[in-house]
């Protein structure tokens, strides 16, 4: 398991349906060492703190596994070309990472790297600004029928975190996964 990429933005105006809104979904990899601290990475912005941001969503990690698929439904709707990449960072995820998907994590579970501890929180719900961002309407609903909506983190030991960076997954309590989690969210939602 490791970091493939760190990803920050600034919050900048988007203009989604004829009206302009505020978001950090914008985040690129970034090179070198970054700081993470108690409310998420150094350089980081998100605009809506009712659901991103805080201290339980400091970071929001997203797996690498994902992204052809949603680079394929990117091509079939229109959105980009066929066999274009789509760059890391670009789901709105902080850490881009490789070997954990969400199936195997747990609300309470620990990523532990060289020097920093990020605690496993919750799953993403996706926003209209994801399928703003993915640039067709149905984007969310992918999201939520596949479960693949990535993880939240809170940053448990402060430090610092790099692309290329190995971590190990150290069990908590395993009494909620954030599979299991996302589902019965989905359903109460419906």
């Amino acid at each position: 398991m490791h970091v493939i990429s760190v990803n920050t933005s600034s919050a900048q105006a988007m203009d989604i349906d004829a009206r302009e809104v505020l978001s950090g979904i914008g985040k690129r990899g970034v090179a070198g060492p970054v700081e993470a601290h108690a409310l998420g990475l150094a350089g980081d912005e998100q605009a809506d703190l009712s659901v991103h941001g805080g201290l339980s969503k400091a970071v929001y990690a997203y797996p690498v596994e994902h992204y052809a698929f949603w680079q394929t439904v990117r091509a079939q709707a229109g959105a980009m070309g066929w066999g274009a990449a789509l760059p890391h960072g670009f789901m709105g995820e902080n850490l881009t990472l490789s070997g954990l998907l969400e199936a195997q994590v747990c609300v309470g579970d620990v990523l532990r790297f060289a020097n920093c501890e990020l605690a496993v929180s919750e799953p993403r719900f996706p926003c209209f600004k994801f399928n703003a961002v993915m640039g067709f309407k149905q984007a969310s609903g992918l999201m939520v029928s596949s479960g693949w909506c990535g993880f939240y983190l809170a940053v448990r030991v402060p430090g610092t975190l790099a692309a290329g960076e190995a971590f190990e997954l150290i069990h908590g309590p395993r009494d909620v996964g954030i599979a299991e989690l996302f589902r019965s969210r989905r359903a109460a939602h419906r």
